[in-house]
Order: structure tokens, then sequence, then C-alpha cells
């Protein structure tokens, strides 16, 4: 039987391993991950803070390494941003093409393969334990609106309550800064 400490030694080779495939790619593991959450996150959440919260990482660093990734035309500043002075970014369609070719497939691969009942454990598991380490860091803990207190609606009537607006309907399913799993919280309406 498993001890939590070899369990969570377990989650942190994993981690190593996985980053191990990123040896011989084209960008650093830093740049992978952001190109990953970019990729996956919402319009609110596609800036250089969001970023440094996600990654556990100085504004700076983050900034650093979405530059990286600006001048190798992976990303690029977003159209029609509201405020001037926040920027945020979109993946190019040069960033979406090397995507394809993550190294963290072969992790995902696995992740797919393993038995319906394994697999909904695991993604039932790995949140829970995402945002338990956050709360106890005082961290922001990062999530889908499904998921999050301040989601209110159904996915093709979405409302965030935090950002007071509408949520169009790809936004539902993508990572937030403004994510709060509200343990506490009554349940919302889904659909």
């Amino acid at each position: 039987m498993s001890t939590p400490d070899e369990i969570a030694e377990l989650l942190i080779h994993l981690a190593r391993a996985a980053r191990a495939e990123d040896q011989d790619a084209q960008l650093t593991p830093a740049q992978w991950t952001a190109l990953r959450f970019l990729s996956r996150a919402n319009t609110a959440s596609r800036t250089p803070s969001a970023f440094a919260s996600f990654h556990a990482t100085t504004r700076g660093t983050a900034t650093q390494t979405l530059k990286a990734l600006e001048l190798k035309g992976l990303i690029a500043r977003g159209a029609g941003q509201e405020d001037g002075r926040k920027v945020c970014y979109d993946v190019t369609a040069q960033g979406r093409a090397l995507l394809a070719q993550d190294p963290l497939r072969d992790l995902t691969g696995a992740v797919a393969g393993l038995p319906p009942e394994l697999f909904d454990a695991l993604a039932r598991t790995v949140p829970q334990l995402v945002a338990d380490l956050a709360r106890r860091r005082e961290a922001p803990s990062f999530g889908t609106c499904h998921d999050c207190r301040h989601f209110e609606g159904r996915p093709q009537q979405a409302f965030c309550a935090c950002m007071a607006r509408l949520i169009a309907a790809p936004e539902v399913n993508q990572l937030c800064i403004n994510f709060d799993s509200g343990a506490a919280a009554e349940p919302r309406l889904r659909g």
C-alpha cells in the first residue's frame, strides 16, 4: 500500500518523466507550458500575469517566456483589446501546428489508454489535488466555468458573475484565472 509521501513522489517522477520529452523539443519546458496554457485559456486569462500565476513564477519571467514565443511567431498580441494597458495573447496558426507535435503526447496517450474507471477517477482526483495545493499555498487555482462558483446558466447561455459578463460558448471549457471551486457554494444549473 502506498503512503501519501510515496504517491507525491510518484507524481513528481511522472511530471519529470513527461518533461524529459521536452529535451529534444523546439521549445524550453517553460515555453511549452506557456503555449499549452494560452491554447487552453479564455480571453481574460491569456495575459502575462495569469500565465505567471498558472506557472507559479514571477511576472517578469512569464513575460520573457511569452516574448520568446512571440519572437518565434507562435503567439501574437490579441486584437481588439478593451484596455490598451493589458496585454493579451493568442496562439497563431504556427503555434497550433507546433502543438500538434507536443512532447507530452506520450503522456496524453497513456492517460487516454487508461480503463474508463481509472480515467474517471484521475479526472476527478487531479483537479482536486491542484485546488487543494493552491489553497494551501494561497495561490490562484485554475479551472473551467463548469466547475466554478461564478458560473451561471448553461454552456450556450453562460454568465460569469465574477467578470459580470456573458461567456462565449467556446470559453466555457477554457482555463480561467478567476476560477473559484467554491467548495461551499450552492450547486449551479448545468446543461
